[in-house]
């Protein structure tokens, strides 16, 4: 027998060896040791089922909102709160809404240069919309003192605002409301300093999208920028929802509609890099491995020199079994830190099938930094994470904590900080 040759053997083994680094490039690595900690537990009176992320000011305070709890008569959960935790999770100050101030906060709270909080609420406020109300846009000091900006009423001026907002210099906020509007699918609006509220934007439910829920972020320019969750290809309900523009004259540009197999129902708030290019998450679509229409995905939209833009899917959840990676990316908003590596939740999969926190390299490597078990670490984080000077990241999770909780023992969820 001949000895083979040794150029053949050369060659593959360098085949065997790129094809072990191009599986570490797309497999999802195994994180290192991450510190893990509960700052907060809700427990009810003080909050239960935070949906939304937090945001940070320069003395490490955390602020959010919790969908239900505290002492409101809407629910047996009551109507919701908004919150402010030092730096160790001690409360601060606790506001509840009653309904006619505001009922179902699921958006979380933008802070402005003087202290002031602005926030949505997906009901109360207008019982003639119907009975429960079409929600609020609300603003409330520092002392967390509330004031009630606007009273949506469905048509024309949009219903049940779940949105983040975002402000310009000139003090106008915007946001989204996913119901309401001229067709009842959706609106833009924008709120002035006087609390007048003007609807930059209806939605049809055609090729323009519907059901713009989550929020809009601003550029440089005036322009407005945010997802649909239904509409593009097909009307309201049919399609996989879009990434939109809009423009300060109230012109709107489709920049993607999604097909499905690169995401499908986006629910994010976007997230904007120093070279212009967006970043956002689908609930569904990509993988299907999960059923239904897909897992998941993390996208990138680049704009061309044309005008045009371009799509490309970062990464599919479920690429491992059993979804160990994660399913189902939460409201977002993704973070970004200096050298690109990209941050987020999904509300489901991982080891414990009750979320998971992930980290993407910028070679598109997914690592999980931490998979929430359900138990007194919380479970399911709907929302995106926040980040401090050095690198702790900070959220949220609807469920876990304390069992005790009146929310089916399922417990009425923490706030976390994660040291990667």
């Amino acid at each position: 027998m001949q000895p083979k040759n040794s150029c053949s053997v050369a060659k593959a083994a360098l085949a065997a060896f790129l094809t072990f680094l191009l599986a570490l490039a797309i497999t999802p690595q195994p994180a290192q040791a991450q510190t893990f900690k509960v700052l907060h537990t809700f427990h009810g009176p003080n909050g239960a089922i935070p949906e939304a992320p937090l945001v940070r000011d320069t003395a490490g305070n955390l602020y959010g909102t919790t969908s239900e709890g505290s002492n409101g008569v809407c629910s047996s959960y009551g109507c919701g709160t908004a919150f402010k935790l030092d730096k160790t999770g001690k409360q601060i100050w606790l506001h509840s809404f009653n309904g006619r101030n505001g009922r179902t906060p699921a958006a979380g709270l933008l802070r402005g240069a003087a202290g002031n909080l602005y926030g949505t609420t997906v009901e109360g406020g207008d019982t003639t919309c119907f009975s429960q109300g079409c929600g609020t846009v609300f603003r409330l000091d520092s002392t967390g003192k509330e004031t009630v900006l606007h009273k949506f009423s469905g048509n024309p001026d949009g219903e049940m605002p779940g949105a983040l907002l975002v402000k310009d210099a000139a003090g106008n906020v915007y946001g989204t409301t996913p119901l309401g509007g001229n067709s009842g699918l959706g609106t833009v609006f924008a709120i002035d300093k006087a609390g007048r509220e003007t609807v930059l934007y209806s939605f049809t439910g055609g090729s323009d999208g519907c059901a713009p829920s989550p929020g809009v972020i601003l550029d440089s320019a005036g322009n407005l920028y945010g997802v649909t969750s239904d509409g593009g290809v097909g009307f309201c309900n049919n399609g996989y929802g879009v990434v939109f523009k809009l423009d300060s004259a109230g012109t709107e540009t489709v920049l993607h509609a999604f097909g499905g197999s690169d995401g499908a129902n986006p629910d994010s708030v976007l997230l904007f890099d120093s070279q212009g290019n967006l970043y956002g998450t689908t609930a569904n679509g990509g993988n299907a491995q999960c059923g239904g229409t897909g897992c998941g995905t993390v996208f990138e939209l680049s704009p061309n020199s044309d005008g045009s833009w371009t799509e490309r899917v970062l990464y599919e959840f479920c690429f491992l079994s059993g979804c160990a990676d994660g399913e189902s990316p939460g409201s977002g908003p993704l973070l970004r830190d200096s050298i690109g590596n990209v941050y987020g939740t999904t509300r489901s999969g991982g080891i414990h099938k009750n979320g998971v926190v992930f980290k993407l390299g910028t070679a598109g490597s997914e690592t999980v930094l931490y998979s929430f078990t359900g138990g007194t670490d919380g479970g399911y984080p709907q929302a995106g994470l926040t980040r401090d000077g050095v690198g702790n990241l900070y959220g949220a999770t609807q469920v876990g904590g304390d069992r005790n909780c009146p929310n089916n023992g399922y417990g009425c969820g923490v706030v976390f900080k994660l040291t990667p």
